[in-house]
């Protein structure tokens, strides 16, 4: 799956690195993950990386199910971050952003690392495989 995590135990939040050709059944299959996954971990945020991902190929319609869909980090209120160097995989997400908007009040869709950390006011994260404290 071209999907990887790890949790920043310091600072609370959970990333998650989306990389290569991502079509549709991809996307559904990570975002069924990020699901799985958020409900291992006590993020106080959560960040979805798609800077590595080569080729985007999901359709709209799969988009706007994602983003009505109930979202992969629980709780409303929590800050989520998508980065997206690619003006094409950042135009996309800034869709999901505005379909999602009712549910995910608290989402961002930013072009850089460093403008994910400001929104999530840290300077130097401190990623690392999830180790279950």
């Amino acid at each position: 799956m071209p999907l990887h995590w790890d949790f920043d135990a310091t600072n609370k939040i959970i990333r998650f690195r989306l990389e290569g050709r991502i079509g549709d059944r991809e996307i559904e299959d990570c975002y069924r993950e990020m699901g799985a996954v958020s409900g291992a971990v006590e993020a106080k945020a959560g960040v979805a990386d798609f800077s590595a991902v080569t080729s985007f190929e999901v359709s709209r319609q799969t988009i706007v199910n994602l983003a009505k869909q109930e979202p992969a980090l629980p709780g409303e209120q929590r800050p989520r971050v998508l980065i997206a160097t690619s003006p094409y995989v950042l135009g996309i997400l800034r869709m999901f952003q505005m379909e999602g908007e009712s549910t995910r009040p608290n989402l961002y869709v930013v072009q850089t690392h460093e403008a994910a950390w400001a929104i999530l006011g840290i300077k130097e994260p401190a990623f690392a495989a999830y180790n279950g404290k």
